[in-house]
């Protein structure tokens, strides 16, 4: 697992405090990737997760139901209209 730094403006925070992981709609390759750590006893950050610290928690968990790929696009739009 990556260390808690938001996937949006890469923020360090503590876990469970004020945001956390959040796991996407799993594509093809996050069930290839889940069966490769199954066989191999392996470990690791899913392709289909990401830490967002408490400013873009809430927004990230409205898009739960998209891919990790198709959320992050939306959010990254959404953070660089603000500025």
């Amino acid at each position: 697992m990556r260390p808690p730094e938001c996937a949006i403006c890469g923020n360090d925070f503590e876990p469970g405090e004020k945001g956390g992981v959040l796991h996407f709609k799993k594509r093809f390759s996050d069930y290839v990737w889940e069966r490769k750590m199954k066989r191999i006893n392996g470990v690791g950050h899913p392709p289909f997760a990401d830490w967002f610290c408490e400013k873009h928690f809430s927004r990230a968990k409205q898009l739960l139901s998209l891919t990790i790929n198709k959320a992050m696009k939306i959010l990254r739009e959404e953070e660089e209209e603000k500025k």
